[in-house]
């Protein structure tokens, strides 16, 4: 067995959880024994939950300085919005907003620093400018320049489902299994990109919960996660305050409630929770300081499952 990989029994289904520990440059991060936290800092107008709240680049470092403070293991920053129906940004606006927040937080934070594009050319400024990962929603699809960047920086990658494009991925997704579809998706894309020169061991799959899925598909997903393990690579999962959540809190049947309400928290950690337990390795959320919370006890559970 790969040393670096080792079994930990899964304490709800029986069934073994992988970890693994990714090194690269000056970071080594741990997946497995716990949980990692992915912290938002979305430096756009117009994202669902935060939106506007960080364009400012001030208003941007302080919450990146927090979030690591809370206890975030990776910062993701992206300056395009991927809720559904959202207009695309030209790169040049995407470099402009998350370029210099990068290279203030890169000499600031000791964590990993994600840039969230799915366009080369910003990761490219991005990574210039001291991030480390790439977080890609199209899993390489969207631009052929990312792969080999990905290579060629040598940075571990993230690779999401999505069904179509933020702009149509709400119209009427369609599964016959989805996680059976979707693990098989999160394959191909991990062949493509090992066939484009990246490595393995810097790859990371996330399932999308919420690009291109519907209530149903979501809780599927979420109840299902184990059937990734498969995949033999660490999963990522974002639910943090996702349509589904607020459309099953809400008492209106045709309403969601709005990303804010003190609700739509609650929700969000009972998924993390479960997330957690089902064996995501990484969430990705918002609100960094009730996630490490939620998850010392998620861990806490999981390991006396291992025992």
């Amino acid at each position: 067995m790969n040393p670096r990989r080792r079994r930990i029994r899964h304490g709800k289904t029986g069934d073994t959880m992988k970890a693994y520990t990714i090194r690269w440059g000056r970071y080594a991060l741990e997946l497995g024994p716990r949980t990692r936290i992915m912290g938002i800092l979305n430096v756009t107008p117009d994202s669902f939950s935060d939106g506007g709240r960080y364009l400012d680049a001030e208003a941007a470092l302080r919450q990146g300085e927090a979030l690591v403070a809370a206890g975030a293991d990776i910062l993701d920053v992206g300056g395009e919005s991927t809720r559904p129906f959202a207009p695309e940004v030209p790169a040049e606006e995407e470099v402009r907003r998350v370029a210099p927040v990068i290279e203030a937080l890169a000499g600031r934070i000791p964590v990993p620093i994600s840039i969230d594009t799915t366009k080369a050319g910003v990761a490219r400024r991005a990574l210039d400018a001291g991030a480390a990962m790439i977080n890609d929603i199209s899993a390489l699809q969207a631009d052929v320049q990312m792969a080999p960047l990905a290579a060629e920086r040598g940075v571990p990658v993230i690779l999401m489902h999505m069904r179509g494009t933020p702009r149509t991925m709400q119209v009427d997704p369609v599964y016959e299994d989805v996680v059976a579809e979707i693990v098989a998706f999160l394959a191909e894309a991990v062949q493509r990109a090992q066939d484009a020169g990246i490595a393995r061991e810097r790859i990371i799959v996330d399932p999308g919960i919420g690009f291109g899925k519907t209530v149903t598909h979501n809780l599927q997903l979420i109840a299902r996660l184990p059937e990734f393990a498969g995949l033999d690579v660490p999963l990522l999962v974002g639910p943090s305050r996702k349509a589904f959540i607020r459309k099953l809190l809400s008492e209106q049947p045709d309403e969601a409630l709005p990303p804010d309400h003190p609700a739509v928290e609650t929700g969000t950690q009972a998924v993390v929770a479960a997330c957690a337990l089902n064996g995501a390795h990484i969430l990705r959320v918002h609100d960094v300081a009730t996630t490490r919370r939620t998850l010392k006890l998620a861990d806490a559970l999981r390991e006396v499952g291992r025992t």
